[in-house]
């Protein structure tokens, strides 16, 4: 039996004892039993409310926890375009030794490398970049065919 059912099956039980306590007093109680039972209803609601304020505030406060531990990503222009200089300026020297020591592999290996490094460079600074367009229909496209 689950929280639930067993949360539900408690109910249960208060709404027959409720009844059973009115047959038994009569209708001059009636009232009174109708009142305690909804102060019970009452708690009961208040409790899973307050659960799940307390559990949406903890996945809250993870969330920004979470958050506040990521590193900062600074994508300025000037950051990227100093990173792209850099990384043409150092290509050429990597290029030449590649190419003259292994030929074609060689230079292969070096603009692999080049390529990898600006890509985690990318992705580090746009981490969503890599991510795709998920739930995006071909009725959303710009274009029809």
């Amino acid at each position: 039996m689950t929280g639930l059912e067993a949360r539900d099956a408690d109910l249960k039980k208060e709404l027959d004892a409720t009844l059973q306590a009115r047959r038994e007093l009569g209708e001059e109680y009636e009232s009174a039993l109708v009142d305690s039972f909804l102060e019970k209803v009452d708690q009961r609601i208040d409790g899973a409310v307050e659960r799940r304020v307390r559990r949406h505030l903890a996945e809250e406060r993870m969330t920004v926890a979470r958050d506040s531990r990521s590193p900062k990503t600074t994508d300025t222009w000037g950051e990227r375009f100093g990173f792209g200089i850099v990384s043409l300026v150092l290509a050429i020297p990597l290029s030449a030794i590649g190419g003259g020591i292994a030929q074609l592999p060689g230079l292969l290996a070096a603009w692999i490398g080049i390529v990898g490094v600006n890509v985690v460079q990318a992705a580090r600074t746009n981490p969503g970049l890599f991510r795709g367009r998920r739930g995006k229909s071909s009725k959303d496209t710009d274009w029809e065919d």
